[in-house]
Protein backbone atom coordinates (compact mmCIF):
# COMPACT_ATOMS: atom_id res chain seq x y z
CA UNK A 1 0.00 0.00 0.00
CA UNK A 2 2.42 2.49 0.91
CA UNK A 3 4.42 1.83 -2.46
CA UNK A 4 1.03 2.12 -4.58
CA UNK A 5 0.58 5.61 -2.80
CA UNK A 6 4.26 7.00 -3.26
CA UNK A 7 3.83 5.71 -6.73
CA UNK A 8 0.52 7.57 -7.72
CA UNK A 9 1.76 10.97 -6.06
CA UNK A 10 4.74 10.14 -8.64
CA UNK A 11 2.77 10.33 -11.33
CA UNK A 12 0.84 13.15 -10.20
CA UNK A 13 3.89 15.24 -10.10
CA UNK A 14 5.50 15.89 -13.62
CA UNK A 15 8.08 18.21 -12.33
CA UNK A 16 9.54 15.06 -10.72
CA UNK A 17 12.77 13.55 -12.67
CA UNK A 18 11.95 10.79 -15.37
CA UNK A 19 12.63 7.41 -14.92
CA UNK A 20 16.46 7.14 -15.10
CA UNK A 21 17.14 10.55 -13.41
CA UNK A 22 17.37 12.55 -10.21
CA UNK A 23 17.91 15.78 -8.69
CA UNK A 24 20.92 15.67 -7.19
CA UNK A 25 23.30 19.10 -5.80
CA UNK A 26 26.22 18.85 -7.58
CA UNK A 27 28.94 21.20 -5.97
CA UNK A 28 31.40 22.07 -9.12
CA UNK A 29 31.00 22.45 -12.93
CA UNK A 30 33.57 21.79 -15.54
CA UNK A 31 32.94 23.84 -18.13
CA UNK A 32 34.95 22.60 -21.72
CA UNK A 33 35.05 23.72 -24.82
CA UNK A 34 34.08 22.12 -27.41
CA UNK A 35 37.59 20.51 -28.45
CA UNK A 36 37.69 18.88 -25.13
CA UNK A 37 39.87 21.60 -23.27
CA UNK A 38 38.69 23.15 -19.96
CA UNK A 39 37.38 26.61 -20.23
CA UNK A 40 36.86 27.07 -16.08
CA UNK A 41 36.09 25.48 -13.27
CA UNK A 42 33.22 26.97 -10.70
CA UNK A 43 31.57 26.32 -7.43
CA UNK A 44 27.52 25.54 -7.47
CA UNK A 45 27.11 27.29 -4.00
CA UNK A 46 24.96 29.68 -2.56
CA UNK A 47 24.20 31.50 0.64
CA UNK A 48 26.20 31.15 3.28
CA UNK A 49 26.63 29.85 6.74
CA UNK A 50 24.00 26.92 7.24
CA UNK A 51 22.07 28.35 4.74
CA UNK A 52 24.83 27.78 2.20
CA UNK A 53 23.88 25.00 -0.30
CA UNK A 54 24.89 23.87 -3.58
CA UNK A 55 22.63 24.04 -6.88
CA UNK A 56 20.91 20.79 -7.76
CA UNK A 57 21.19 19.56 -11.49
CA UNK A 58 18.62 16.72 -13.54
CA UNK A 59 21.42 13.84 -14.16
CA UNK A 60 21.02 10.47 -14.46
CA UNK A 61 20.03 8.45 -11.31
CA UNK A 62 23.21 7.06 -9.29
CA UNK A 63 24.83 3.88 -8.81
CA UNK A 64 24.55 1.89 -5.49
CA UNK A 65 27.93 1.01 -4.13
CA UNK A 66 29.33 0.01 -1.30
CA UNK A 67 33.36 -1.10 -1.43
CA UNK A 68 32.52 -1.65 -5.08
CA UNK A 69 33.48 0.08 -8.45
CA UNK A 70 30.79 1.49 -9.96
CA UNK A 71 30.97 4.42 -11.66
CA UNK A 72 27.83 7.24 -12.48
CA UNK A 73 26.69 8.63 -15.89
CA UNK A 74 28.61 12.24 -16.76
CA UNK A 75 28.78 12.61 -13.05
CA UNK A 76 30.91 11.69 -9.87
CA UNK A 77 33.36 12.77 -7.29
CA UNK A 78 36.91 13.68 -8.39
CA UNK A 79 38.64 10.47 -8.43
CA UNK A 80 35.62 8.51 -10.89
CA UNK A 81 36.01 11.91 -12.95
CA UNK A 82 39.27 12.81 -13.77
CA UNK A 83 41.09 10.33 -11.80
CA UNK A 84 43.17 12.48 -9.45
CA UNK A 85 44.29 10.55 -6.20
CA UNK A 86 43.10 11.69 -3.40
CA UNK A 87 41.62 9.15 -0.38
CA UNK A 88 42.12 5.97 -2.45
CA UNK A 89 45.26 3.74 -3.74
CA UNK A 90 46.76 4.81 -7.26
CA UNK A 91 45.51 1.37 -9.04
CA UNK A 92 42.07 1.46 -7.16
CA UNK A 93 41.40 5.24 -8.40
CA UNK A 94 42.65 4.51 -11.86
CA UNK A 95 39.88 1.18 -12.15
CA UNK A 96 37.65 3.74 -10.73
CA UNK A 97 38.51 6.66 -13.68
CA UNK A 98 38.58 3.52 -16.28
CA UNK A 99 34.96 2.97 -14.99
CA UNK A 100 33.90 6.41 -15.62
CA UNK A 101 35.09 6.44 -18.61
CA UNK A 102 33.78 3.02 -19.67
CA UNK A 103 29.98 4.45 -18.51
CA UNK A 104 30.58 7.83 -21.06
CA UNK A 105 31.71 5.26 -23.81
CA UNK A 106 28.25 3.25 -23.20
CA UNK A 107 26.21 6.16 -24.66
CA UNK A 108 27.49 5.08 -28.25
CA UNK A 109 28.77 7.29 -30.90
CA UNK A 110 26.01 10.04 -29.95
CA UNK A 111 26.30 13.17 -32.41
CA UNK A 112 26.65 15.85 -29.62
CA UNK A 113 29.11 18.28 -29.33
CA UNK A 114 28.97 18.12 -25.77
CA UNK A 115 29.45 14.32 -25.22
CA UNK A 116 32.11 14.29 -27.56
CA UNK A 117 33.70 17.39 -25.71
CA UNK A 118 33.73 15.36 -22.46
CA UNK A 119 34.90 12.47 -24.53
CA UNK A 120 37.70 14.09 -25.73
CA UNK A 121 38.94 15.45 -22.13
CA UNK A 122 39.11 11.84 -20.95
CA UNK A 123 41.12 10.64 -23.10
CA UNK A 124 43.66 13.26 -22.14
CA UNK A 125 46.69 12.48 -20.64
CA UNK A 126 47.85 15.87 -19.10
CA UNK A 127 43.94 16.81 -17.75
CA UNK A 128 45.08 16.49 -14.01
CA UNK A 129 47.69 19.22 -14.82
CA UNK A 130 45.03 21.66 -17.22
CA UNK A 131 42.72 20.69 -13.67
CA UNK A 132 45.86 22.38 -11.26
CA UNK A 133 45.46 25.38 -13.88
CA UNK A 134 42.21 26.36 -12.08
CA UNK A 135 44.47 27.03 -9.15
CA UNK A 136 42.45 27.67 -5.65
CA UNK A 137 38.82 26.22 -6.64
CA UNK A 138 40.96 22.95 -8.04
CA UNK A 139 42.77 22.83 -4.94
CA UNK A 140 38.92 23.17 -2.94
CA UNK A 141 37.47 20.88 -5.08
CA UNK A 142 40.20 18.26 -4.08
CA UNK A 143 40.11 18.65 -0.69
CA UNK A 144 36.32 18.14 -0.47
CA UNK A 145 36.07 15.35 -3.01
CA UNK A 146 32.39 16.23 -4.00
CA UNK A 147 30.57 16.03 -7.03
CA UNK A 148 31.02 17.54 -9.88
CA UNK A 149 30.08 17.00 -13.99
CA UNK A 150 30.46 18.62 -17.14
CA UNK A 151 29.42 22.03 -19.16
CA UNK A 152 29.80 22.93 -22.91
CA UNK A 153 30.81 26.42 -23.39
CA UNK A 154 28.11 28.62 -23.92
CA UNK A 155 25.70 26.29 -22.58
CA UNK A 156 23.02 27.66 -20.15
CA UNK A 157 22.63 23.86 -19.04
CA UNK A 158 25.05 20.76 -17.53
CA UNK A 159 26.30 18.20 -20.19
CA UNK A 160 23.08 16.07 -18.30
CA UNK A 161 20.30 18.25 -19.58
CA UNK A 162 21.27 18.49 -23.08
CA UNK A 163 18.31 16.74 -25.17
CA UNK A 164 20.01 14.68 -27.10
CA UNK A 165 22.20 13.13 -24.31
CA UNK A 166 18.49 12.61 -22.12
CA UNK A 167 16.99 10.91 -25.37
CA UNK A 168 20.02 8.78 -25.47
CA UNK A 169 20.10 7.70 -21.48
CA UNK A 170 16.51 6.67 -21.94
CA UNK A 171 16.73 5.17 -24.88
CA UNK A 172 19.78 2.87 -23.63
CA UNK A 173 18.15 1.59 -20.48
CA UNK A 174 17.77 -1.84 -21.01
CA UNK A 175 15.14 -3.92 -20.94
CA UNK A 176 15.32 -7.77 -19.61
CA UNK A 177 13.31 -10.60 -21.13
CA UNK A 178 13.32 -11.44 -16.95
CA UNK A 179 9.61 -10.20 -16.96
CA UNK A 180 7.77 -10.79 -13.20
CA UNK A 181 4.74 -8.97 -11.92
CA UNK A 182 4.93 -5.83 -9.96
CA UNK A 183 3.42 -6.13 -6.24
CA UNK A 184 3.29 -2.61 -6.70
CA UNK A 185 1.65 -2.06 -9.90
CA UNK A 186 0.06 -4.95 -11.10
CA UNK A 187 1.83 -4.93 -14.14
CA UNK A 188 4.80 -6.91 -15.42
CA UNK A 189 8.38 -5.71 -15.91
CA UNK A 190 11.81 -6.50 -15.15
CA UNK A 191 12.31 -6.02 -11.41
CA UNK A 192 14.63 -4.10 -9.73
CA UNK A 193 16.84 -5.59 -7.26
CA UNK A 194 19.10 -3.07 -5.74
CA UNK A 195 16.57 -0.31 -4.72
CA UNK A 196 17.71 3.52 -4.61
CA UNK A 197 18.80 4.52 -1.21
CA UNK A 198 16.40 7.03 0.87
CA UNK A 199 17.51 10.01 1.63
CA UNK A 200 16.53 12.31 4.39
CA UNK A 201 15.49 10.29 7.17
CA UNK A 202 16.61 12.06 10.69
CA UNK A 203 19.35 9.75 12.07
CA UNK A 204 19.83 7.12 9.31
CA UNK A 205 23.24 7.08 7.44
CA UNK A 206 23.83 10.29 4.92
CA UNK A 207 24.23 8.18 2.05
CA UNK A 208 20.54 6.66 2.44
CA UNK A 209 18.77 3.64 3.68
CA UNK A 210 16.44 1.06 2.62
CA UNK A 211 12.81 0.38 3.11
CA UNK A 212 12.96 -2.94 0.85
CA UNK A 213 16.42 -4.70 1.10
CA UNK A 214 17.39 -8.06 1.45
CA UNK A 215 21.23 -8.89 1.88
CA UNK A 216 21.01 -11.67 4.51
CA UNK A 217 20.16 -15.65 4.23
CA UNK A 218 17.37 -14.78 6.75
CA UNK A 219 15.45 -12.46 4.60
CA UNK A 220 15.39 -14.50 1.69
CA UNK A 221 12.54 -17.34 0.59
CA UNK A 222 12.62 -20.14 -1.79
CA UNK A 223 16.35 -19.32 -2.71
CA UNK A 224 15.18 -15.39 -4.09
CA UNK A 225 18.03 -12.94 -4.44
CA UNK A 226 17.67 -9.59 -3.00
CA UNK A 227 14.69 -7.64 -4.73
CA UNK A 228 13.43 -10.55 -6.11
CA UNK A 229 12.22 -11.48 -2.67
CA UNK A 230 9.75 -8.56 -2.66
CA UNK A 231 9.52 -7.91 -6.50
CA UNK A 232 8.65 -4.34 -7.39
CA UNK A 233 9.39 -3.55 -11.39
CA UNK A 234 12.36 -0.92 -12.33
CA UNK A 235 10.04 1.81 -12.79
CA UNK A 236 7.93 1.49 -10.20
CA UNK A 237 11.19 1.39 -7.78
CA UNK A 238 11.98 4.21 -9.30
CA UNK A 239 8.96 5.79 -9.07
CA UNK A 240 8.52 5.39 -5.10
CA UNK A 241 12.24 6.30 -4.34
CA UNK A 242 12.00 9.30 -6.16
CA UNK A 243 8.43 10.73 -4.53
CA UNK A 244 9.72 9.91 -1.04
CA UNK A 245 13.40 11.56 -1.40
CA UNK A 246 11.25 14.67 -2.56
CA UNK A 247 8.69 14.52 0.17
CA UNK A 248 11.99 13.79 2.61
CA UNK A 249 13.32 16.84 0.52
CA UNK A 250 15.27 19.94 2.54
CA UNK A 251 13.07 22.45 1.35
CA UNK A 252 9.79 20.13 1.31
CA UNK A 253 6.96 21.78 2.53
CA UNK A 254 4.97 17.84 3.18
CA UNK A 255 7.45 16.85 6.25
CA UNK A 256 8.45 17.42 9.67
CA UNK A 257 9.87 15.80 12.17
CA UNK A 258 7.88 13.65 15.01
CA UNK A 259 10.23 12.53 18.03
CA UNK A 260 12.58 10.08 15.76
CA UNK A 261 9.96 9.74 12.83
CA UNK A 262 11.01 12.12 9.72
CA UNK A 263 7.12 12.60 8.95
CA UNK A 264 5.81 12.64 5.00
CA UNK A 265 2.14 13.38 4.02
CA UNK A 266 0.36 14.16 0.74
CA UNK A 267 -2.53 13.29 -0.72
CA UNK A 268 -4.22 10.76 -4.06
CA UNK A 269 -4.80 14.40 -5.58
CA UNK A 270 -3.39 18.32 -5.29
CA UNK A 271 -5.24 19.42 -2.06
CA UNK A 272 -4.00 22.65 0.15
CA UNK A 273 -3.84 20.32 3.34
CA UNK A 274 -0.69 18.91 2.03
CA UNK A 275 0.93 21.81 2.88
CA UNK A 276 -0.31 23.05 5.89
CA UNK A 277 0.33 20.25 7.65
CA UNK A 278 3.40 21.25 9.57
CA UNK A 279 1.70 24.55 10.43
CA UNK A 280 -0.48 22.28 12.83
CA UNK A 281 2.19 20.52 14.40
CA UNK A 282 5.48 21.88 13.68
CA UNK A 283 7.15 24.48 15.80
CA UNK A 284 6.52 27.65 14.01
CA UNK A 285 9.76 29.99 12.95
CA UNK A 286 10.99 32.73 14.75
CA UNK A 287 10.39 35.53 12.03
CA UNK A 288 6.31 34.07 12.31
CA UNK A 289 5.51 33.06 15.62
CA UNK A 290 2.11 32.96 14.87
CA UNK A 291 1.74 30.56 11.87
CA UNK A 292 0.03 27.75 14.36
CA UNK A 293 -2.25 29.88 15.58
CA UNK A 294 -2.99 31.09 12.33
CA UNK A 295 -2.94 27.91 10.25
CA UNK A 296 -5.39 26.30 13.68
CA UNK A 297 -8.12 28.91 13.44
CA UNK A 298 -8.27 28.87 9.69
CA UNK A 299 -8.93 25.21 10.06
CA UNK A 300 -12.02 25.83 12.94
CA UNK A 301 -13.22 28.56 10.27
CA UNK A 302 -13.64 26.29 7.38
CA UNK A 303 -16.06 23.84 8.55
CA UNK A 304 -18.39 27.30 7.84
CA UNK A 305 -16.31 29.02 4.78
CA UNK A 306 -15.16 25.76 3.03
CA UNK A 307 -12.54 28.12 2.13
CA UNK A 308 -9.50 25.69 3.36
CA UNK A 309 -10.90 22.48 4.17
CA UNK A 310 -14.64 20.77 4.01
CA UNK A 311 -15.77 17.78 6.02
CA UNK A 312 -17.12 16.71 2.38
CA UNK A 313 -13.67 16.22 1.13
CA UNK A 314 -13.03 12.98 0.61
CA UNK A 315 -9.51 12.89 -1.09
CA UNK A 316 -7.55 10.16 0.47
CA UNK A 317 -4.32 11.53 2.53
CA UNK A 318 -1.26 9.40 3.73
CA UNK A 319 0.67 10.37 6.93
CA UNK A 320 3.76 8.16 7.14
CA UNK A 321 6.34 8.03 9.76
CA UNK A 322 10.00 6.61 9.29
CA UNK A 323 12.25 6.17 11.61
CA UNK A 324 16.37 4.92 11.73
CA UNK A 325 17.16 1.15 11.44
CA UNK A 326 21.20 0.66 10.77
CA UNK A 327 21.18 0.52 6.98
CA UNK A 328 17.88 -0.29 6.86
CA UNK A 329 14.47 2.30 7.56
CA UNK A 330 11.80 1.41 9.85
CA UNK A 331 7.95 2.14 9.34
CA UNK A 332 7.24 3.62 12.61
CA UNK A 333 3.47 4.92 11.39
CA UNK A 334 1.52 5.04 8.70
CA UNK A 335 -1.85 5.94 8.42
CA UNK A 336 -4.41 6.62 5.16
CA UNK A 337 -7.51 8.57 5.86
CA UNK A 338 -9.66 10.90 3.93
CA UNK A 339 -8.47 14.86 3.90
CA UNK A 340 -11.93 15.61 6.08
CA UNK A 341 -11.62 12.53 8.33
CA UNK A 342 -8.28 13.71 9.27
CA UNK A 343 -9.04 17.21 9.31
CA UNK A 344 -11.79 16.71 11.89
CA UNK A 345 -9.18 14.51 14.07
CA UNK A 346 -7.01 17.65 14.02
CA UNK A 347 -9.39 19.96 15.07
CA UNK A 348 -10.80 17.71 17.75
CA UNK A 349 -6.63 17.40 18.99
CA UNK A 350 -6.57 21.28 19.43
CA UNK A 351 -10.21 21.61 21.49
CA UNK A 352 -8.92 18.43 23.48
CA UNK A 353 -5.96 20.70 24.45
CA UNK A 354 -7.36 23.54 24.92
CA UNK A 355 -6.98 25.10 28.28
CA UNK A 356 -6.70 28.54 30.49
CA UNK A 357 -3.53 30.32 29.84
CA UNK A 358 -1.61 33.54 30.19
CA UNK A 359 -2.36 36.08 27.92
CA UNK A 360 1.70 35.92 26.87
CA UNK A 361 1.16 32.13 25.70
CA UNK A 362 -0.40 31.26 22.51
CA UNK A 363 -3.78 29.84 21.94
CA UNK A 364 -2.68 26.99 20.11
CA UNK A 365 0.79 24.57 20.96
CA UNK A 366 2.78 22.47 18.68
CA UNK A 367 2.63 19.01 19.56
CA UNK A 368 6.95 19.22 19.65
CA UNK A 369 6.04 22.32 22.73
CA UNK A 370 3.60 19.26 23.90
CA UNK A 371 5.91 16.31 24.20
CA UNK A 372 9.09 18.78 25.14
CA UNK A 373 7.36 19.82 27.58
CA UNK A 374 7.40 15.82 29.18
CA UNK A 375 11.06 14.88 28.92
CA UNK A 376 14.12 15.45 30.65
CA UNK A 377 15.76 18.68 30.53
CA UNK A 378 13.14 19.83 28.04
CA UNK A 379 15.07 18.64 25.42
CA UNK A 380 13.60 16.77 22.20
CA UNK A 381 16.33 14.35 21.72
CA UNK A 382 15.03 13.20 26.00
CA UNK A 383 11.59 12.53 24.16
CA UNK A 384 11.26 8.25 24.08
CA UNK A 385 10.93 7.43 20.59
CA UNK A 386 7.73 5.80 20.40
CA UNK A 387 5.82 8.10 22.50
CA UNK A 388 6.18 10.59 19.55
CA UNK A 389 4.70 8.37 17.08
CA UNK A 390 2.16 6.36 19.07
CA UNK A 391 1.07 10.12 20.09
CA UNK A 392 0.76 11.52 16.61
CA UNK A 393 -1.05 8.38 15.37
CA UNK A 394 -3.65 9.31 17.86
CA UNK A 395 -4.04 12.15 17.07
CA UNK A 396 -4.51 11.41 13.49
CA UNK A 397 -6.35 8.31 13.88
CA UNK A 398 -8.75 10.19 16.73
CA UNK A 399 -7.94 7.36 18.93
CA UNK A 400 -7.21 7.80 22.78
CA UNK A 401 -3.72 9.49 23.25
CA UNK A 402 -0.90 6.65 24.79
CA UNK A 403 -0.80 6.52 28.28
CA UNK A 404 2.56 6.90 28.90
CA UNK A 405 1.77 10.47 27.31
CA UNK A 406 0.03 10.85 31.07
CA UNK A 407 2.60 9.00 33.23
CA UNK A 408 5.39 11.19 31.18
CA UNK A 409 3.88 14.75 31.40
CA UNK A 410 3.01 13.22 35.68
CA UNK A 411 6.52 12.75 36.12
CA UNK A 412 7.31 15.72 34.31
CA UNK A 413 5.58 17.62 36.94
CA UNK A 414 6.54 15.84 40.07
CA UNK A 415 10.55 15.86 39.35
CA UNK A 416 10.19 19.63 38.54
CA UNK A 417 7.48 20.82 41.11
CA UNK A 418 5.62 22.68 38.30
CA UNK A 419 2.09 22.27 36.35
CA UNK A 420 3.05 24.35 33.06
CA UNK A 421 0.44 25.34 30.72
CA UNK A 422 1.57 22.35 28.01
CA UNK A 423 2.00 19.60 30.62
CA UNK A 424 -2.05 20.82 31.76
CA UNK A 425 -3.15 21.23 28.05
CA UNK A 426 -1.81 17.46 28.19
CA UNK A 427 -3.13 16.19 31.00
CA UNK A 428 -6.65 17.23 30.38
CA UNK A 429 -6.19 15.44 26.66
CA UNK A 430 -5.18 12.93 27.75
CA UNK A 431 -8.19 12.16 30.45
CA UNK A 432 -11.05 13.63 28.50
CA UNK A 433 -10.32 11.25 25.83
CA UNK A 434 -9.86 8.35 27.40
CA UNK A 435 -13.36 8.85 29.43
CA UNK A 436 -15.39 9.68 25.86
CA UNK A 437 -13.85 6.44 24.84
CA UNK A 438 -13.92 4.01 27.75
CA UNK A 439 -17.03 5.71 29.28
CA UNK A 440 -18.89 7.46 26.62
CA UNK A 441 -21.88 7.69 28.64
CA UNK A 442 -19.62 9.56 31.43
CA UNK A 443 -20.46 13.35 31.66
CA UNK A 444 -17.57 14.03 33.73
CA UNK A 445 -15.13 16.00 31.82
CA UNK A 446 -12.75 18.44 32.65
CA UNK A 447 -13.25 21.84 31.42
CA UNK A 448 -10.90 24.53 29.95
CA UNK A 449 -10.73 26.68 33.41
CA UNK A 450 -11.59 26.23 37.42
CA UNK A 451 -14.92 24.31 37.59
CA UNK A 452 -16.28 24.48 41.22
CA UNK A 453 -18.44 22.12 40.24
CA UNK A 454 -16.15 19.11 40.06
CA UNK A 455 -16.28 17.11 42.71
CA UNK A 456 -13.43 14.54 42.24
CA UNK A 457 -11.28 14.34 44.80
CA UNK A 458 -8.18 14.48 42.96
CA UNK A 459 -9.26 17.84 41.07
CA UNK A 460 -10.62 19.31 44.88
CA UNK A 461 -7.22 18.44 45.87
CA UNK A 462 -5.61 20.04 43.61
CA UNK A 463 -7.37 23.19 44.17
CA UNK A 464 -7.06 22.82 47.89
CA UNK A 465 -2.81 22.38 47.44
CA UNK A 466 -3.01 25.34 45.44
CA UNK A 467 -4.93 28.08 47.85
CA UNK A 468 -2.63 26.46 50.57
CA UNK A 469 -0.16 27.78 48.60
CA UNK A 470 -1.15 30.88 48.16
CA UNK A 471 -2.05 31.30 51.84
CA UNK A 472 1.67 30.56 52.63
CA UNK A 473 3.10 33.11 49.95
CA UNK A 474 1.07 35.73 51.16
CA UNK A 475 1.66 35.68 54.76
CA UNK A 476 6.00 35.17 53.51
CA UNK A 477 6.08 37.97 50.80
CA UNK A 478 9.28 36.94 48.66
CA UNK A 479 9.37 33.34 50.07
CA UNK A 480 12.31 31.16 47.85
CA UNK A 481 10.62 27.51 48.26
CA UNK A 482 6.95 26.89 48.48
CA UNK A 483 5.00 23.74 49.67
CA UNK A 484 4.78 22.67 45.98
CA UNK A 485 8.82 22.42 46.02
CA UNK A 486 8.69 20.49 49.25
CA UNK A 487 5.44 18.51 48.81
CA UNK A 488 3.73 18.29 45.70
CA UNK A 489 4.69 14.69 44.91
CA UNK A 490 3.51 13.65 48.43
CA UNK A 491 0.65 15.67 48.10
CA UNK A 492 -0.41 14.27 44.56
CA UNK A 493 -0.08 10.66 44.99
CA UNK A 494 0.02 9.87 48.73
CA UNK A 495 -2.64 13.03 50.47
CA UNK A 496 -3.11 11.44 53.47
CA UNK A 497 0.29 11.36 54.45
CA UNK A 498 1.07 15.62 54.40
CA UNK A 499 -2.42 17.04 54.33
CA UNK A 500 -3.12 17.34 57.56
CA UNK A 501 -0.01 18.63 58.22
CA UNK A 502 -0.69 21.31 55.32
CA UNK A 503 -3.83 22.22 57.02
CA UNK A 504 -2.41 22.88 60.42
CA UNK A 505 0.68 24.56 58.69
CA UNK A 506 -2.40 27.09 57.03
CA UNK A 507 -4.16 27.91 60.47
CA UNK A 508 -0.06 29.65 61.34
CA UNK A 509 -0.34 31.23 57.81
CA UNK A 510 -3.53 32.84 58.13
CA UNK A 511 -2.44 34.29 61.42
CA UNK A 512 0.22 36.46 59.49
CA UNK A 513 -2.16 38.21 57.17
CA UNK A 514 -2.95 41.32 58.29
CA UNK A 515 -5.80 41.87 55.81
CA UNK A 516 -8.92 40.50 57.58
CA UNK A 517 -10.52 40.91 54.64
CA UNK A 518 -8.34 38.71 52.73
CA UNK A 519 -7.98 36.49 55.45
CA UNK A 520 -12.11 35.36 55.58
CA UNK A 521 -12.50 34.98 51.66
CA UNK A 522 -9.34 32.63 51.67
CA UNK A 523 -10.66 30.64 54.64
CA UNK A 524 -14.32 30.82 52.53
CA UNK A 525 -12.27 29.67 49.68
CA UNK A 526 -10.77 26.77 51.74
CA UNK A 527 -14.50 25.51 53.37
CA UNK A 528 -15.74 25.28 49.50
CA UNK A 529 -12.85 23.11 48.64
CA UNK A 530 -13.48 20.69 51.68
CA UNK A 531 -17.10 20.25 51.24
CA UNK A 532 -16.55 18.05 48.52
CA UNK A 533 -13.97 15.89 50.50
CA UNK A 534 -14.47 13.63 52.87
CA UNK A 535 -11.48 12.22 53.94
CA UNK A 536 -7.59 12.48 52.39
CA UNK A 537 -6.91 9.56 50.43
CA UNK A 538 -4.29 7.32 50.71
CA UNK A 539 -3.32 7.05 47.54
CA UNK A 540 -4.56 8.79 44.17
CA UNK A 541 -4.87 6.57 40.91
CA UNK A 542 -2.55 7.88 37.70
CA UNK A 543 -5.91 9.42 36.09
CA UNK A 544 -6.43 11.11 39.76
CA UNK A 545 -2.60 12.50 39.82
CA UNK A 546 -3.53 13.92 36.55
CA UNK A 547 -7.01 15.95 37.97
CA UNK A 548 -4.91 17.03 41.03
CA UNK A 549 -2.05 18.82 38.41
CA UNK A 550 -5.46 20.15 36.42
CA UNK A 551 -7.30 21.09 39.61
CA UNK A 552 -4.07 23.02 41.02
CA UNK A 553 -3.29 24.50 37.55
CA UNK A 554 -7.35 25.90 37.14
CA UNK A 555 -6.96 27.31 40.68
CA UNK A 556 -3.95 29.23 39.92
CA UNK A 557 -4.61 30.75 36.66
CA UNK A 558 -8.31 31.85 38.46
CA UNK A 559 -6.00 33.72 41.06
CA UNK A 560 -4.12 35.48 38.36
CA UNK A 561 -7.04 35.84 36.51
CA UNK A 562 -8.79 37.49 39.46
CA UNK A 563 -5.61 39.68 40.19
CA UNK A 564 -5.23 41.27 36.55
CA UNK A 565 -9.32 41.96 36.83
Amino acid sequence: MILQALKEYYDRKPELPKYGFEEKEIQYVLVLKSDGTPNSLYSTYEGTGKKRRAKRFRIPQGVKRASNITANLLWDNPEYVTGVVLKGKPQRVAEQHAAFISKVDSLGNLEDEGLKAVKVFLARKNKIQLLEAFGETWQQLCKEGLNMTFQLAGDLHVITERPAIISAIISSQAKSKDMSMCLATGEFGELERLHAAIKGVWGAQSSGANIVSFNLDAFRSFGKVQGDNAPVSKPAAFAYTTALNNLLGKDSKQRMQVGDASTVFWAAKANNFESQMPSFFGEPPKDDPDRNTRAVASLFKSVQSGAYVTDEDKTRFYVLGLAPNASRISIRFWIVSSVAEMAGCIRKHFEDTRINHSSKDRDSLSLFRLLVSTAVQGKKENVPPNLAGDTMRAILEGLPYPQTLLQAAIRRIKAEHEVTYPRAALIKACLNRSIRFNNPNKVEVLNMSLDISNMNVGYRLGRLFTVLEKIQQEANPGINATIRDKFYGAASGTPATVFGSLMRLKNYHLAKLENQGRRVNLEKLLGEILDGIQDFPTHLSLPDQGRFSIGYYHQMQDFYTKKNG
